[in-house]
């Protein structure tokens, strides 16, 4: 099973990101963007940079999800690598869809995730897996390495404009824009990133399109905890007392995490 180098290990604990050499293969690439071409169909009403919980069938936020994504969060592979990052007990509780259309993808202002999550101790790696080219031209992600260091939150402003993904910023002044680097992915490439790293990314003004899928996983060293914050408006509604969690290795160390609520 593919494991993080001692250099990509490293760059993560200095940066707070990192770019795996493990790649998916083809074959599995073809079927996230079949499915994701079907939540798409499926959820008109709904702009395709905000399909929050796409692992569910059905989520209380209203979309119609996949199971392909649930299957993609469970990768043995995926699991071996966010293992490294955050230790033996690993829990999923987020899978998000982030489309960019080409000519019209909406800008992701720089932001630290643990603003809008109910997590206590604040520990989370994502791992953003490419379903399409993600570069540049048509707004890959683009971080602020070293932001993630001091393990604090940064004052945020909220934004009043629509068309952003989010609706809460870094304020100008806590980080230095000129140090950012591009996350520049192929497909079935992903990147890992830290919770507090500062991170966002450009509007898609090109014609191709670019996908990604973020999988949320937490250490179960962490409570989550729906009372902290049951519902929350990041630009769009996320109902957090409702979300099903899965233990998907080790145990509950906290003793505290539900994983019933939300479950069929």
């Amino acid at each position: 099973m593919p494991r993080l180098t001692a250099t990509e290990l490293e760059q993560y604990r200095r940066d707070g990101w990192v770019v795996p050499g493990f790649r998916l293969p083809a074959t599995e690439v073809d079927a996230l963007r079949a499915a994701l071409d079907r939540i798409i169909a499926d959820n008109p009403g709904i702009r395709p940079e905000r399909l929050v919980n796409a692992h569910l069938a059905d989520s209380a936020e209203g979309v119609r999800g996949s199971r392909v994504f649930f299957e993609l969060a469970r990768h043995a592979a995926i699991l071996d690598l966010v293992e490294q990052a955050i230790g033996p007990d690993i829990v999923l509780w987020g899978c998000q869809v982030f489309c960019k259309p080409g000519g019209d993808g909406m800008e992701v202002p720089w932001h630290q995730d643990g603003h809008y999550w109910p997590i206590r101790p604040l520990a989370t790696c994502t791992a953003w897996v490419a379903i399409d080219e993600s570069k540049p031209e048509n707004g890959c992600m683009r971080v602020i390495p070293g932001s993630h260091r001091s393990q604090t939150l940064f004052p945020h402003l909220t934004e009043g404009r629509t068309d952003l993904v989010l609706n809460q910023r870094a304020r100008d002044d806590v980080f230095d824009a000129a140090r950012a680097a591009d996350v520049v992915l192929e497909p079935g490439e992903m990147s890992l990133h830290d919770i507090f790293m500062i991170h966002g990314s450009n509007p898609n003004r090109s014609p191709r399109r670019r996908a990604g899928v973020a999988i949320r996983y937490m250490p179960a060293t962490s409570h989550f905890d729906r009372a902290l914050m049951p519902t929350t408006n990041n630009g769009y509604r996320v109902d957090f007392a409702r979300r099903p969690i899965w233990l998907l290795r080790g145990r509950d160390r906290t003793g505290r995490n539900d994983f019933t609520i939300g479950h069929r």
